[in-house]
């Protein structure tokens, strides 16, 4: 059987770098998506595949992703948005006008899913989105205030993402999986990485302690469910519009099944970031 086309965005490090790996020894066509022109070509020529780089930061350089991955992949049967981070203790805009955390986690990722439809509706492809548990620990949710303007908190900032990226993941589901599109999410557990390490998080303590090694998941843990969603198939080995824990689903926050809310949040997003 004929290896997939995968892409992996934030695949310059941590679980996206070990997925990335493990996919491709697997015999799987990996493309490597990443910010840091050195560490994406280092991983690209460590596995002999192709890399493009991305800022999410900036929704033009998430524009120009999606049209070169277009033009050099007709045929993409995964897209893991994988890309991500918690930023720091001061509410910070982008360039595109929107606060950082949200931007990166959620707005890029919708945008890329969204221009690449075309290609992934003719490939039968399927959208993996990284979420984190922090959608149910940490979000103060508001439709309202997305952009985190009359409340900026750093963890609820990255719970509130991560939320609506779990909203995003069941909405287009159930949008598109009768055109041959599917989605999922997961939660790759807390990782023993440079993530979260900003000051000022709320939660970078917890991965510059000297202790951390010793009680957080390996990046090749925290890819796993990554690679059994990648290289399974859809619908048939899971479910699909679920979230995930350790290959299995997993309940999240009780907001997560509001299908109104959802709906509402698609269009919501799709004007942040220039949608018609």
């Amino acid at each position: 059987m004929a290896g997939k086309v995968i892409v992996i965005t934030g695949a310059s490090d941590g679980i996206g770098r070990a997925a990335a790996r493990e996919l491709s020894g697997k015999g799987h066509q990996v493309v490597v998506v990443g910010r840091s022109p050195t560490k994406t070509a280092a991983v690209a020529d460590e596995l002999h595949t192709d890399h493009l780089l991305a800022d999410f930061s900036e929704l033009s350089s998430v524009r120009a992703l999606a049209a070169d991955l277009s033009i050099r992949y007709p045929h993409i049967d995964v897209l893991a948005n994988n890309a991500g981070g918690i930023f720091g203790k001061q509410r910070t805009l982008t360039a595109d006008g929107h606060e950082m955390t949200l931007q990166v986690n959620y707005l890029a990722p919708f945008l890329l899913t969204n221009l690449l439809l075309p290609v992934l509706t003719a490939s039968g492809g399927t959208v993996i989105n990284t979420s984190s548990r922090a959608s149910r620990m940490f979000s103060r949710f508001r439709i309202e205030d997305l952009d985190a303007a009359e409340r900026y908190r750093p963890r609820e900032a990255y719970g509130n993402a991560k939320l609506a990226q779990i909203l995003f993941t069941r909405e287009l589901d159930r949008r598109y999986a009768g055109d041959g599109v599917t989605s999922t999410a997961f939660h790759p557990g807390v990782i023993a990485s440079g993530f979260s390490s900003e000051a000022g998080s709320g939660m970078g303590l917890i991965y510059r302690s000297r202790l951390a090694n010793m009680f957080l998941k390996s990046t090749e843990d925290g890819a796993d469910t990554l690679v059994f969603l990648a290289d399974g198939t859809p619908g048939s080995d899971y479910p699909t519009g679920e979230y995930f824990t350790n290959r299995l689903p997993d309940k999240t926050h009780a907001l997560a099944d509001d299908a109104g809310l959802a709906e509402e949040l698609w269009g919501r997003s799709a004007a942040m970031v220039g949608l018609t």
